[in-house]
């Protein structure tokens, strides 16, 4: 309610500004239509007293070369600027926020509120905890109002995530905390699919690239860098348009690129487990992701006494498996009662 309210207080004041424009603009042209006269007057009695006074002189032409110095710069300055701004619209680029101020954030909350409310959302990060999970992050009031999402993660448990948090020098982005964060978004997305929205989670093996999220006809971008937090790196916003020539087509279609690849499974919300498709969309394999986080500690703690990671997977297949059959079962009967 407070947001609807506030949405109409800043409606009100924008139609208002604009018409102050107007009425300040008709007030300044009668206003100078008015004193034309008499500056004209006093501008010829000026020029009578230092027209023989060859220092005057001299120092009036100074003062007029200086100020059409200063004009023709401002001029050149506004036309390589309109041309600067012409060619960011044409690429899409609509907003860019170089570093993230309180002032900042608050502006990108109430944009992607705005942009992402009754729409699908398409998320591409790494553990999705600033974006999804925490309170006050950019889309933790937009997810109850989109219509369906679609989220892309960074599998926890792969080599290129152990990587790229150990390659960040920072003590709270450990390993262990990264799989923590991964895990809580994974909750909200259950929650979020038992109220009845078209949530998919899909992860991905390889280092993350980019934190992108499209909301419609708008697309928010930021990049990992190897070493430093996305939080530091500056975000940008390109906006969709109808000759699909800006930057939004490109990384839109890498989105979907990334979505349709066969090569990265999907995360079953119900049952906890990695499906694996074929290329025309048919099921091959599922996998049990705690069967991950099981085979990596048994791998880590069976390499002491000359057991391969091999051997452990083949050791532990059974009662993975069994497990496996025990939760369908359980499930099997809560959905009879």
């Amino acid at each position: 309610m407070f947001h609807d309210f506030w949405s109409t207080v800043r409606a009100f004041f924008r139609d208002a500004a604009g018409s102050l424009y107007h009425i300040i603009v008709v007030a300044l042209s009668a206003g100078i239509a008015l004193l034309l006269p008499a500056g004209a007057r006093q501008f010829l009695s000026f020029w009578s007293r230092v027209e023989h006074d060859k220092f005057s002189l001299i120092a009036v032409e100074m003062a007029v070369a200086v100020l059409l110095i200063a004009g023709l710069s401002y001029i050149h300055r506004s036309i390589r600027d309109r041309a600067l701004a012409a060619a960011a619209t044409g690429a899409g680029l609509v907003s860019f926020f170089p570093h993230r101020a309180r002032g900042a954030e608050r502006r990108i909350k109430e944009l992607k509120e705005e942009q992402g409310t009754g729409r699908t959302i398409k998320v591409m990060g790494s553990s999705g905890s600033s974006t999804l999970v925490d309170q006050v992050g950019d889309l933790s009031s937009v997810l109850d109002k989109c219509l369906s999402a679609k989220i892309l993660l960074v599998n926890p448990y792969s080599q290129e995530a152990s990587a790229r948090i150990q390659a960040i020098d920072h003590p709270q982005n450990t390993l262990a905390a990264f799989r923590n964060e991964v895990h809580q978004s994974i909750t909200l997305l259950k929650r979020l699919k038992a109220m009845g929205k078209a949530v998919k989670l899909k992860l991905y093996a390889d280092p993350p690239l980019m934190k992108m999220v499209i909301l419609g006809d708008y697309l928010w971008l930021q990049h990992y860098h190897a070493d430093v937090d996305v939080q530091a790196m500056p975000e940008y916003v390109l906006q969709h348009n109808r000759k699909d020539h800006g930057l939004y087509t490109l990384y839109a279609h890498y989105f979907e690129q990334r979505w349709a690849s066969v090569e990265i499974p999907e995360y079953d919300l119900e049952t906890d487990e990695l499906i694996y498709r074929s290329r025309a969309g048919q099921e091959i394999r599922r996998e049990r992701f705690e069967s991950q986080r099981a085979l990596e500690e048994a791998g880590t703690s069976v390499a002491m006494i000359g057991i391969t990671p091999e051997d452990a997977q083949r050791a532990l297949a059974p009662a993975l498996e069994h497990q496996r059959e025990r939760r369908i079962a359980s499930m099997s009967q809560h959905s009879s009662t």
